[in-house]
């Protein structure tokens, strides 16, 4: 793993642990977040434990080669259902590009990651 891979991995988690915690305590920013994308609140808690899962995962990949990858995997699906659930509600450019900027910062980890995706089933 390169430095950049790890500083990347690192802030990624931060993100993620303290994106998942808000939203499974029912921070009223993403409250009122999901209340604009029109999606159920039993779906912002599953997503703040889907987030928190995908953090854990990238701290197990310090130790498990293959495991930054599939959280990778894991967590650029949900940035991009979450870019698509602001795109359907044509929410402004301003509140849809952090989701944009994280699958981006998610593909770019996983792509620098991807060589280690066979390796966890050797």
């Amino acid at each position: 793993m390169t430095i950049f891979s790890i500083v990347l991995q690192s802030l990624l988690i931060l993100y993620y642990l303290f994106s998942g915690s808000a939203k499974v305590i029912g921070a009223k920013y993403w409250v009122d977040i999901f209340n604009t994308l029109r999606l159920p609140q039993w779906f912002r808690i599953v997503t703040g434990l889907v987030q928190l899962v995908g953090a854990i995962v990238l701290i197990i990949g310090y130790w498990v080669e293959g495991a930054v990858a599939w959280a990778g995997i894991w967590l650029g699906i949900t940035m991009l259902v979450a870019v698509l659930a602001h795109i359907r509600v044509k929410d402004q450019f301003g509140k849809t590009v952090t989701p944009v900027v994280f699958l981006v910062f998610i593909i770019i980890l996983t792509m620098l990651n991807a060589d280690n995706l066979l390796l966890s089933f050797v």
